[in-house]
């Protein structure tokens, strides 16, 4: 059977009527009384047991159906007609020669949506009939809104699923040997921009990074996967990847907001010396690092965010490394959410949470934070992506 969309996809806003009686006087009756109604087109169906291919092949937006006939009387059929998820709308006006209110309800209850005793005047009828398919075709058009507006939803969802797997293909593996990594990268459910990567620039000096690029969506992931290709790659000119505030100035640059949809993003960028156990970095708009030696140190550098300022210049600092030292690198994913008593976590309740937790193992370090953040969040999932680094020095 043809779903009743279809009468929407065809643009079909006139009224389809159709007539469901055994008696063939009744045909002529009511072709007489819909006569020269050009917006009201009538078909007639004699046998109530092809009432269904009639139903297909019309597409009736008003049913009018005799109560009494042969072989099936019209108030089985009403049900049969509510009972199929394709007729279970249409507008079903019952006729009958009866004024009884017993009657009347049952037909109510079989599914009626208007009762009328035959033959009805012809004013009253044609007020009916245009009443109750007028609220159909509406019905149908917001009907037929919902779902492309869940198709489109569906598409976007899918779309977001691929931007986020294709950004977590970029993602590094965890290291052993000297330095050791464990990261955990968290999309939320209308994916941000969160990317991060580490490499080795060569044999002493290690390149680690996180960025955030504003805004959610297909866009924001993109952009964060490229800028992880050019970052990666070294493929930036006239950039030295050792200098972190020369990457910075360079990402700028080549990045700036106008030609990129307006989206900026922060960044946190460090190279480490493994010879000399001295980190550089620098940082454009970023959540600082935190780095625990035992003593915590704060790793931040003034600077806006990427993308935003043309010629920003940006500082780099530098920190010794101590053995069995530990940096944290983060978004602001992280920490920035709302709890359950309806307050804003902050990044001041994110450093002492990490003073009581750190110095597990990594992967433990990795699991309660993720487990604290979760638990404290006032819905199931947090509000925007969720990345994390962890590093140890030997």
């Amino acid at each position: 059977m043809v779903e009743p969309l279809e009468l929407i996809e065809k643009s079909v806003k006139e009224s389809t009527v159709l007539l469901i009686d055994d008696q063939q006087m009744c045909e002529v009756a009511f072709k007489r009384i819909f006569e020269g109604q050009e917006d009201i087109h009538f078909h007639y169906c004699k046998d109530p047991s092809l009432a269904f291919q009639f139903v297909e092949r019309v597409k009736p937006t008003v049913i009018l159906l005799d109560l009494v006939m042969p072989e099936i009387d019209g108030l089985t059929l009403a049900a049969y007609i509510r009972a199929n998820p394709l007729t279970k709308d249409i507008p079903l006006i019952i006729l009958s020669v009866n004024e009884d209110p017993k009657i009347k309800e049952k037909a109510f209850q079989a599914g009626a949506s208007d009762y009328a005793v035959k033959l009805p005047d012809k004013v009253e009828l044609l007020a009916r009939i245009r009443y109750h398919s007028q609220n159909y075709i509406r019905f149908l058009e917001r009907n037929l809104a919902f779902q492309k507006l869940r198709e489109a939803r569906n598409e976007q969802q899918l779309q977001l699923e691929d931007a986020a797997e294709y950004v977590k293909e970029k993602l590094p593996q965890f290291l052993q040997g000297p330095i050791k990594t464990v990261w955990e990268f968290i999309p939320c459910e209308s994916l941000g921009g969160d990317a991060f990567s580490y490499h080795f620039l060569d044999e002493n000096h290690f390149a680690f990074y996180l960025l955030d690029v504003c805004g959610h969506g297909v866009g924001a992931a993109l952009l964060s996967a490229t800028l992880l290709n050019v970052i990666g790659a070294n493929t930036l000119p006239k950039t030295d990847f050792f200098d972190p505030k020369n990457v910075l100035e360079r990402l700028n640059d080549a990045f700036p907001m106008e030609s990129h949809r307006n989206m900026f993003f922060s960044i946190w960028y460090g190279v480490y010396d493994l010879k000399n156990r001295i980190l550089t970095y620098s940082s454009g708009g970023h959540p600082a690092a935190l780095l625990f030696q035992p003593d915590k140190e704060v790793l931040k550098t003034d600077g806006l965010v990427i993308g935003a300022i043309e010629n920003q210049e940006y500082v780099n600092a530098k920190v010794k490394i101590e053995p069995h030292a530990r940096l944290y690198l983060f978004s602001d994913g992280v920490f920035e959410y709302r709890k359950k008593n309806n307050e804003m976590h902050t990044y001041r309740e994110f450093i002492d949470s990490l003073e009581q937790i750190r110095r597990k193992s990594l992967i433990e370090d990795l699991i309660e934070i993720r487990k604290r953040a979760i638990n404290l969040s006032i819905g199931p999932v947090l509000s925007d992506d969720y990345s994390i680094i962890i590093f140890d020095f030997d």
